[in-house]
Protein backbone atom coordinates (compact mmCIF):
# COMPACT_ATOMS: atom_id res chain seq x y z
CA UNK A 1 0.00 0.00 0.00
CA UNK A 2 1.31 3.46 -0.73
CA UNK A 3 2.22 5.79 1.99
CA UNK A 4 -0.73 8.46 0.83
CA UNK A 5 -3.08 5.74 2.26
CA UNK A 6 -1.05 3.77 4.89
CA UNK A 7 -0.35 6.85 7.01
CA UNK A 8 -3.23 8.10 7.21
CA UNK A 9 -4.97 4.40 8.10
CA UNK A 10 -2.20 3.96 10.44
CA UNK A 11 -3.27 7.58 12.41
CA UNK A 12 -7.38 6.31 12.49
CA UNK A 13 -5.96 2.97 13.57
CA UNK A 14 -4.60 4.26 16.25
CA UNK A 15 -7.02 7.02 17.21
CA UNK A 16 -9.62 4.31 18.11
CA UNK A 17 -10.25 4.86 21.95
CA UNK A 18 -10.50 0.69 22.93
CA UNK A 19 -9.58 2.15 26.70
CA UNK A 20 -12.46 4.88 26.70
CA UNK A 21 -14.82 2.43 24.72
CA UNK A 22 -14.52 0.01 27.47
CA UNK A 23 -14.75 1.97 30.60
CA UNK A 24 -18.24 3.59 28.93
CA UNK A 25 -19.90 -0.13 28.20
CA UNK A 26 -18.65 -1.33 31.40
CA UNK A 27 -18.51 1.47 34.06
CA UNK A 28 -20.87 4.26 32.08
CA UNK A 29 -17.41 6.45 32.76
CA UNK A 30 -15.64 8.85 30.35
CA UNK A 31 -11.91 8.47 31.47
CA UNK A 32 -11.07 11.88 30.13
CA UNK A 33 -12.98 12.91 33.20
CA UNK A 34 -11.13 10.76 35.92
CA UNK A 35 -8.27 11.89 37.40
CA UNK A 36 -5.66 12.99 35.02
CA UNK A 37 -8.21 13.02 32.36
CA UNK A 38 -5.24 10.73 30.49
CA UNK A 39 -7.29 7.73 28.25
CA UNK A 40 -5.28 4.61 29.08
CA UNK A 41 -5.37 1.03 30.44
CA UNK A 42 -4.01 2.08 34.21
CA UNK A 43 -6.97 4.96 34.14
CA UNK A 44 -9.49 1.71 32.72
CA UNK A 45 -8.39 -0.37 35.82
CA UNK A 46 -9.08 1.81 38.30
CA UNK A 47 -13.08 2.00 36.76
CA UNK A 48 -13.70 -1.35 35.45
CA UNK A 49 -11.44 -3.52 36.28
CA UNK A 50 -8.78 -6.47 34.91
CA UNK A 51 -11.12 -7.67 32.42
CA UNK A 52 -11.51 -4.86 30.30
CA UNK A 53 -8.07 -3.57 30.60
CA UNK A 54 -6.90 -7.06 29.44
CA UNK A 55 -9.23 -6.79 26.62
CA UNK A 56 -8.82 -3.00 25.45
CA UNK A 57 -4.57 -3.67 26.17
CA UNK A 58 -4.97 -6.50 23.26
CA UNK A 59 -7.11 -4.28 21.13
CA UNK A 60 -4.31 -0.94 21.56
CA UNK A 61 -1.04 -2.82 20.86
CA UNK A 62 -2.83 -4.70 18.07
CA UNK A 63 -4.06 -1.36 16.66
CA UNK A 64 -0.65 0.03 16.61
CA UNK A 65 0.64 -2.46 14.25
CA UNK A 66 -2.02 -1.78 11.37
CA UNK A 67 -0.12 1.30 9.78
CA UNK A 68 3.28 -0.31 9.42
CA UNK A 69 1.76 -3.56 8.18
CA UNK A 70 -0.19 -1.97 5.50
CA UNK A 71 3.16 0.12 4.24
CA UNK A 72 4.78 -2.83 3.30
CA UNK A 73 8.50 -3.47 3.55
CA UNK A 74 9.91 0.44 3.01
CA UNK A 75 11.59 1.27 6.49
CA UNK A 76 10.65 5.45 6.45
CA UNK A 77 7.37 4.42 5.44
CA UNK A 78 6.92 1.95 8.26
CA UNK A 79 8.18 4.07 11.01
CA UNK A 80 5.91 7.05 10.17
CA UNK A 81 3.21 5.03 10.12
CA UNK A 82 4.71 3.39 13.63
CA UNK A 83 4.69 7.18 14.75
CA UNK A 84 1.11 8.02 12.81
CA UNK A 85 -0.64 4.91 15.20
CA UNK A 86 1.14 6.94 18.00
CA UNK A 87 0.20 10.32 17.62
CA UNK A 88 -3.53 8.79 16.70
CA UNK A 89 -4.00 7.29 20.35
CA UNK A 90 -1.85 10.12 22.04
CA UNK A 91 -4.65 13.01 19.81
CA UNK A 92 -7.53 11.05 19.08
CA UNK A 93 -10.19 12.89 16.85
CA UNK A 94 -12.73 10.96 18.75
CA UNK A 95 -11.98 12.26 21.84
CA UNK A 96 -11.98 15.65 20.21
CA UNK A 97 -8.08 15.94 20.70
CA UNK A 98 -7.39 13.59 24.22
CA UNK A 99 -6.01 10.46 24.42
CA UNK A 100 -3.49 8.75 26.10
CA UNK A 101 0.33 8.27 26.29
CA UNK A 102 1.01 5.96 23.50
CA UNK A 103 2.69 2.71 24.84
CA UNK A 104 0.65 0.36 24.02
CA UNK A 105 0.34 1.00 19.82
CA UNK A 106 4.05 1.91 20.50
CA UNK A 107 4.80 -1.40 21.46
CA UNK A 108 2.12 -2.75 18.74
CA UNK A 109 3.66 -0.50 16.09
CA UNK A 110 7.39 -1.27 17.28
CA UNK A 111 6.87 -5.14 16.98
CA UNK A 112 5.99 -4.50 13.88
CA UNK A 113 8.50 -2.62 12.31
CA UNK A 114 11.56 -2.96 14.78
CA UNK A 115 10.52 -5.33 17.37
CA UNK A 116 13.86 -4.79 19.76
CA UNK A 117 11.71 -1.43 20.05
CA UNK A 118 8.89 -3.38 21.47
CA UNK A 119 10.82 -5.15 23.99
CA UNK A 120 12.67 -1.61 25.51
CA UNK A 121 9.10 -0.21 26.02
CA UNK A 122 8.02 -3.27 28.08
CA UNK A 123 11.28 -3.55 29.98
CA UNK A 124 10.79 0.24 31.15
CA UNK A 125 7.29 -0.49 31.92
CA UNK A 126 7.86 -3.73 33.48
CA UNK A 127 11.09 -2.05 35.76
CA UNK A 128 9.50 1.27 36.04
CA UNK A 129 6.71 -0.38 38.10
CA UNK A 130 8.78 -2.58 40.21
CA UNK A 131 10.97 -0.08 41.35
CA UNK A 132 7.52 2.45 41.73
CA UNK A 133 8.66 5.01 39.14
CA UNK A 134 6.57 3.73 35.80
CA UNK A 135 6.79 7.35 34.64
CA UNK A 136 10.53 7.52 35.11
CA UNK A 137 10.80 3.71 33.65
CA UNK A 138 8.78 4.63 30.20
CA UNK A 139 10.81 7.90 30.12
CA UNK A 140 14.33 5.95 29.77
CA UNK A 141 12.76 3.37 27.66
CA UNK A 142 11.95 6.20 24.59
CA UNK A 143 14.60 7.97 25.22
CA UNK A 144 16.46 5.06 24.39
CA UNK A 145 14.65 3.58 21.37
CA UNK A 146 16.56 5.57 18.70
CA UNK A 147 19.69 4.52 20.06
CA UNK A 148 18.89 1.19 20.56
CA UNK A 149 16.85 0.47 17.06
CA UNK A 150 19.98 2.43 15.45
CA UNK A 151 22.63 -0.11 16.64
CA UNK A 152 19.98 -3.34 15.63
CA UNK A 153 17.99 -2.39 12.79
CA UNK A 154 20.33 0.78 11.66
CA UNK A 155 19.29 3.80 9.96
CA UNK A 156 15.49 2.71 9.17
CA UNK A 157 15.25 1.31 12.72
CA UNK A 158 16.38 4.97 14.26
CA UNK A 159 13.97 6.15 12.60
CA UNK A 160 11.26 3.75 13.96
CA UNK A 161 12.21 4.89 17.34
CA UNK A 162 12.29 8.69 16.64
CA UNK A 163 9.05 8.34 15.19
CA UNK A 164 7.43 6.27 18.03
CA UNK A 165 9.26 7.96 20.73
CA UNK A 166 8.55 12.14 19.87
CA UNK A 167 4.95 12.18 20.06
CA UNK A 168 5.22 9.96 23.29
CA UNK A 169 7.20 12.21 24.77
CA UNK A 170 5.32 15.33 23.62
CA UNK A 171 2.10 13.97 24.95
CA UNK A 172 4.14 13.87 28.68
CA UNK A 173 4.93 17.30 28.71
CA UNK A 174 1.27 18.86 27.35
CA UNK A 175 -0.66 16.21 28.64
CA UNK A 176 -4.70 16.16 28.81
CA UNK A 177 -5.01 19.49 30.65
CA UNK A 178 -2.90 22.12 31.61
CA UNK A 179 -0.93 22.13 34.65
CA UNK A 180 -2.05 23.46 37.60
CA UNK A 181 0.79 25.84 37.53
CA UNK A 182 2.92 27.02 34.86
CA UNK A 183 6.88 27.01 34.46
CA UNK A 184 9.85 24.82 33.46
CA UNK A 185 10.23 22.77 36.87
CA UNK A 186 6.56 21.67 35.76
CA UNK A 187 7.16 20.57 32.50
CA UNK A 188 10.16 18.96 33.16
CA UNK A 189 8.63 16.98 36.05
CA UNK A 190 6.03 16.07 33.84
CA UNK A 191 8.98 15.06 31.05
CA UNK A 192 10.67 12.84 33.60
CA UNK A 193 7.69 11.46 36.15
CA UNK A 194 4.68 11.94 33.49
CA UNK A 195 2.80 13.70 36.25
CA UNK A 196 2.50 16.80 38.11
CA UNK A 197 3.14 15.80 41.59
CA UNK A 198 -0.22 15.54 42.82
CA UNK A 199 -1.90 13.60 40.58
CA UNK A 200 -0.28 10.73 38.89
CA UNK A 201 -0.98 10.37 34.86
CA UNK A 202 0.41 7.18 33.78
Amino acid sequence: MSALWAIPLAFVAGAVPFSNIAARRRAGVDLRAVGSGTVSGTSLYRVAGFGPLAVAGVLDVAKGSVGPLLAGDGPAVRAVCAGAAVAGHNWSPFLRGAGGRGLAPGIGALFATAWPGGVVLLGGMVVGRAVRATGLGSFVAQVALAPVLGVTHGGGGALAGACVAVPMLVKRVLGNRAPPRRGVGVYAHRLLFDNDGEVVAE
